[in-house]
This record gives structure tokens, C-alpha cells and sequence, in this order.
């Protein structure tokens, strides 16, 4: 094939090709609490290679940490030493650090410039804690904003109690394996991601999951009302630094979760929230929750075409956009439950299933453990 001038010019680069519907979401949970490696959800996300471009993959597994699960699992990012010092130093004026090393992981010739990893098991000085006046979790988030935002060349990744966040630059069969999840860890509950970038760039703290505390996102679309979404935001302390539209939709869920107290349920009906066409049509107890909630947080509604997992201490929420423009579909066997952007994903893992569905759009599916579960 002959290009003239102007196509060599604009032939796009690997990576900067456009594909509205690309990357792709995974998850499964055992309700019980029982542990499994990270074998499976590496299988079900590579099934779906072909939704991604080799520029982010990543995994979350709860339930991995059982020797430190008191302490706030900090995975860190640094991309030089000088970084690595003013971060510990840091840390131990805030911190007690009960454990700190280098992650494990395994030389793989798809994964190259890593940057240096390295994980910290950490609970809140007293005194410090005392003299902040907030409550543990909100130190624990300034803490990490602090370091983010003011430590050149740091960032934290995973930040939650008895859970990690594990991702970087490749595909993320690549990742999972270079994180060595198929071996050294075992967890009730593993979501996936492998990406697509369309608007930003690919780059190891752009992968997804993005989690703050034990809260984890992996998403698959494009938000159109990100700045609306940003803006309002960081008026409430976050920072949105991350160059990802991902990076957001985390804080949102946070803040009305954990600052503003609401339901999952109520959650989604903030940011996937029903047309007021449609909210007419509800009973008059639904008209009355959905309309309040419209009403308090209107900067908070989520537009543009996604798919979402949310994982927390206990479960996930699967989550479309109100017009499910992007796919996902659940499944459930036995006391196990799955989450993909296509049913490959589950098939390949669990190819007898129960039961089998695409949830509608805006209507969150919420699989979390069983009474008795263990945690």
C-alpha cells in the first residue's frame, strides 16, 4: 500500500488509534468468603484481549492481606529513589509501619520501564491522629493526597485495609502474571481491567483499578461530564491528578459513600441517575428519593457512555450508564458471582452457569458475601 505525504503525516501511532468501545471490565466474588488466586479473573481478562492495546491492565483482590488486615496496605509507584526517601520519610512521621519491601514480582519481556514498586503496611500515629481532629480514614486519605500531590515522582496506588490494587503499563494477562497474582496471593473477591486509552495517555498510574481505602473502580467508557464532575469534586479535597476521567468517578463514589453516608443503591441513583421522564413514571416513594437525590447532587450525575465494577470490603456493584452504552453482563453459579464486558469473560472460566443476564442501564447489580462469610 502507497501513502502520499499527507497520510504518512497523519497515519495514527500504535496506541492513538480511537476505539469508543474499547477495554474491558472482569470480577467474580465467592460469597462465602472462600479464597482463590488470581488465576482465574488472569483468564477471564485475557479472554477479551482483544479490548485492549498493551497501554494499561490491572487487578484488585480482596482479602489478601489475612496477616496485616488491621494495618492500610500502601502500594507505591516511584520513579527514583530520591522520591522513595521523601515518601518514608513521610510515612514514619505519620505512620506506624509495621512492614515494608519491595514487591515481588516476575521479569516478563512484555513488561518494560517499570518503575520501582514497593509496599508498605502502615496504621495511624495517635498522636498525630489526635492532633488532626479527623477521624482514621480521612487521615488516611490526606495522607495519601498529600503524598500524590506534593512528593515529585510518588504515588499511591492501593491505599485499603486487607486488600490490594495491582497494575501498570502491558496487557493484563501480562500484569497479572508479573505481579505474580496466579501464585503469592489468594483472595474472595478479584475485579480486572485491561485498557484502551482513547483520550489519555497509557502510562503505569493512568492503569485502572483506581482505589482510595479499600475502594476500587475499573470502568470501560468515556465521561463526558468529567470537568462538571471535577470541579465539584475538589471542592471537598480531592485532586484530580491522574489524567484519567477513571480517577473521578473513585472520588464520587467515596464521597457519598463514606462522607455522605449513602446506600450503594442511592450511589448509583446520584450517578446513573433515571431521566426525570422516567422518574415521573415511578411510584410516589421512588418519585420522592429520586428527585431529592437529582436535587443534592446534581454536579455528581455521571454522563457519557460507561460500565463500571466498584469493589469493596465485602462486594462489588456492577453499574451501566442510565442507556447502557457499553456492554456487561452477570452471572452467578453456585455460591460464586461474575461481572464481564462480555460473556466470554465468564464463559471461560465458568462455563455452566445458573443463571445469566445483562443488567439494565442504571441499575446497579450488588453481589457482596453471604451471613458467616468470612472476612
Amino acid at each position: 500500500m502507497i501513502f502520499n505525504d499527507l497520510e504518512l503525516k497523519t497515519a495514527p501511532l500504535e496506541g492513538e488509534v480511537r476505539i469508543p468501545s474499547g477495554c474491558a471490565v472482569s470480577a467474580m466474588i465467592d460469597r462465602t468468603g472462600r479464597k482463590m488466586t488470581g488465576e482465574k479473573i488472569i483468564r477471564s481478562i485475557a479472554t477479551m484481549h482483544d479490548r485492549s492495546n498493551g497501554l494499561g491492565g490491572g487487578f484488585a483482590g480482596y482479602g489478601i492481606y489475612p496477616d496485616y488486615k488491621e494495618y492500610y496496605a500502601f502500594h507505591l509507584f516511584y520513579n527514583d529513589f530520591q522520591a522513595k526517601k521523601e515518601t518514608e520519610d513521610f510515612l514514619v512521621q505519620h505512620f506506624e509501619v509495621a512492614y515494608s519491601s519491595e514487591m515481588k514480582t516476575r521479569k516478563l519481556k512484555s513488561i518494560t520501564n517499570e518503575p520501582v514498586i514497593y509496599r508498605y503496611f502502615l496504621y495511624p500515629l495517635s498522636k498525630r491522629l489526635a492532633n488532626s481532629l479527623l477521624d482514621e480514614e480521612r487521615y488516611v486519605v490526606r495522607c495519601v493526597n498529600k503524598i500524590n500531590a506534593d512528593i515529585k515522582g510518588a504515588f499511591v496506588f492501593s491505599s485499603g485495609k486487607d486488600m490490594g490494587i495491582f497494575k501498570g503499563v502491558g496487557y493484563p494477562e501480562d500484569i497479572g502474571r508479573f505481579y505474580l497474582l496466579d501464585e503469592e496471593y489468594e483472595g474472595y473477591c478479584w475485579t480486572a481491567h485491561g485498557r484502551y486509552p482513547t483520550n489519555t495517555p497509557g502510562w503505569w498510574g493512568g492503569a485502572h483499578p483506581f482505589g482510595l481505602l479499600d475502594y476500587s473502580v475499573v470502568h470501560n467508557g468515556e465521561i463526558s461530564s468529567y470537568d462538571a464532575n471535577r470541579r465539584y469534586i475538589e471542592m471537598f479535597g480531592y485532586k484530580c491528578s491522574l489524567q484519567t476521567d477513571t480517577e473521578v468517578i473513585t472520588y464520587i463514589i467515596d464521597y457519598l459513600l463514606r462522607v455522605k453516608k449513602l446506600t450503594l443503591n442511592e450511589v448509583a441513583k446520584v450517578i446513573s441517575a433515571s431521566f426525570w421522564s422516567t422518574i415521573e413514571e415511578k411510584s410516589e416513594e421512588e418519585q420522592r428519593e429520586e428527585t431529592f437525590l437529582r436535587k443534592a447532587f446534581p454536579s455528581l450525575l455521571i454522563t457519557g457512555p460507561f460500565s463500571i465494577i466498584f469493589g469493596f470490603t465485602g462486594g462489588i456493584m456492577a453499574l451501566n450508564d442510565r442507556l447502557k452504552l457499553r456492554s456487561m453482563v452477570c452471572a452467578e453459579k453456585g455460591d460464586m458471582a461474575y461481572v464481564s464486558s462480555e460473556e466470554c469473560g465468564i464463559r471461560a472460566i465458568e462455563p455452566d452457569v445458573d443463571n445469566i443476564f445483562a443488567p439494565a442501564g442504571g441499575v446497579p447489580v450488588i453481589y457482596t458475601l453471604k451471613d458467616g462469610g468470612a472476612l
